[in-house]
């Protein structure tokens, strides 16, 4: 294979998954800016493994790269303390809004939803990132337990704990905030 058959995998492999790639990063990371950085170095990452895809599913194959390239670039350029960014995408929190704002609905029940959804972006900025790391990629990339447990390189039963202590924690931390 050639720079430009490289070129044109990557492109097939890769693009397809970007906006996929970016949600994680920001997800992860708590912010655009560094999400952009991720989703850069992650491209690179990939392009350069590119011959190293064999087939399969390429969103998981990508999901796994943004993910390894999230921690390690955290790693490198956060202290060790994490500090959490609640705030998130024009396009996640209209994904959040119109999720919650599909029904026919009054102007009080609209206000009502909105205001539902900025409770749920809080709660899930509040969570350790291992837990909402595992609830993005179930509930927003919709991935089923085995590709979260092949992208978060986790036991299954990892994964399944995760999940339900993620959705613990996320109901406890939207209770405490509607108290």
């Amino acid at each position: 294979m050639g720079d430009t058959s490289d070129q044109a995998r990557f492109t097939e492999v890769f693009l397809p998954h970007l906006v996929d790639a970016f949600r994680l990063a920001r997800w992860i990371a708590g912010s655009r800016t560094d999400a952009e950085d991720i989703v850069q170095e992650a491209s690179m990452r990939a392009f350069k493994n590119i011959r190293g895809f064999s087939g399969g599913d390429a969103r998981a194959w990508v999901l796994t790269i943004v993910r390894n390239t999230s921690y390690s670039w955290l790693a490198k350029n956060r202290p060790k303390v994490l500090v959490l960014s609640e705030d998130l995408s024009e396009k996640a929190q209209g994904e959040i809004e119109q999720a919650a704002t599909d029904e026919l609905q009054t102007p009080e029940t609209a206000l009502i939803a909105k205001l539902e959804a900025q409770q749920v972006r809080k709660a899930m900025a509040s969570l350790p990132v291992p837990f909402r790391e595992v609830l993005v990629l179930r509930e927003i990339h919709e991935l089923d337990y085995r590709t979260i447990a092949e992208v978060a390189a986790l036991p299954i039963g990892t994964v399944m704990s995760r999940l339900a202590r993620a959705r613990r924690l996320l109901a406890t931390a939207i209770a405490a905030d509607t108290l």
